[in-house]
């Protein structure tokens, strides 16, 4: 029983990453968004991807609705926090080119694996 109230203290006191409340968490997203695809047309340029701004906007629409159901706070802020240093590494050229095209492999169909399917699209 003991254990029990223990527990539930420490998860009562557990304190936020950076966001107090959803509403400003919701404004953390929202800004990273914002920075994000405010930064796309130079991305698309300075790594010279085979993609078009509007191809990159979408996907980057899909990377946040890809968590759009997650409600713990501070896994928002985590979120938020890992979607900050992967657009400074972007701006600053950090990354390669081999980077920024993995998050369009995601989206491609994924390879046959059983024998008639390989067959039928030509793959040994």
């Amino acid at each position: 029983m003991a254990s029990r109230e223990a527990v539930r203290r420490t998860v009562q006191s557990v304190r936020p990453i950076l966001s107090v409340d959803r509403e400003e968490a919701r404004k953390r997203v929202l800004n990273l968004y914002k920075a994000w695809y405010r930064q796309i047309p130079y991305i698309v340029m300075d790594y010279d991807i085979p993609k078009s701004v509007e191809q990159c906007r979408e996907k980057l629409r899909e990377e946040f609705l890809k968590h759009k159901n997650v409600s713990d706070i501070r896994v928002i802020d985590m979120l938020v926090i890992k979607g900050q240093m992967e657009l400074k590494e972007s701006v600053e050229i950090w990354k390669q080119k081999g980077h920024i095209m993995r998050y369009w492999k995601e989206s491609q169909e994924p390879k046959p694996t059983d024998f008639l399917s390989k067959f039928l699209s030509g793959q040994h």
